[in-house]
C-alpha cells in the first residue's frame, strides 16, 4: 500500500454481506438473495417475494418518474440490495418518518427504523402538581 515516495494510500473498508459485495448483491434475484439470510427473514422473503419484488418495482418507478422519496405503510418488508441509496417514509401509526437505506441495513424489516412509541418527556412541573392534588 505505499507508493514510490512512501506515501500511504487510504482504502475504504469493503463493505460485504455474507461474503458479497454491493454490486454482486445487486445482481441476484430475490429468492437467490433470500438464501443469504438468516432461517426467519429467509422464510419471510420466500413466502412474500412477489410482494418484494412488486414493492421493488413500484419504488423505482416512481423515482424514475422524478419523486426524491416514496411512502409506505409496509413495515414488514425486508431491506433488499435493490433498496440501497434510496430514501423511503415509512408508516409508525402516526406519521411518516424518513429513512435513508444505507449497506448495514441489508436484511433488517422496514419497520425497524420507524419507532411507533415515542420517549414520554417529565417535567418537574407535572410531578408538583401531583403530589399537590394527593396532599389535598
Amino acid at each position: 500500500m505505499t507508493n514510490e515516495n512512501n506515501e500511504v494510500e487510504v482504502r475504504k473498508k469493503e463493505q460485504l454481506f455474507r461474503g458479497k459485495s454491493l454490486e454482486e448483491l445487486k445482481t441476484l434475484e430475490v429468492r437467490e438473495f433470500a438464501k443469504l439470510l438468516s432461517s426467519n427473514r429467509k422464510r419471510n422473503v420466500l413466502r412474500n417475494f412477489q410482494e418484494h419484488e412488486k414493492f421493488l418495482s413500484l419504488v423505482n418507478e416512481k423515482l424514475s418518474k422524478g419523486k426524491k422519496s416514496v411512502r409506505t405503510h409496509k413495515r414488514e418488508l425486508i431491506i433488499l440490495p435493490g433498496l440501497v441509496g434510496i430514501k423511503l417514509q415509512i408508516y409508525n401509526g402516526r406519521d411518516f418518518s424518513p429513512v435513508d437505506i444505507s449497506f448495514e441495513m441489508i436484511g433488517h424489516k422496514l419497520g425497524e427504523f420507524s419507532p411507533t412509541r415515542s420517549k414520554t418527556k417529565h417535567s418537574k412541573d407535572e410531578k408538583s402538581k401531583k403530589t399537590a392534588k394527593v396532599k389535598k
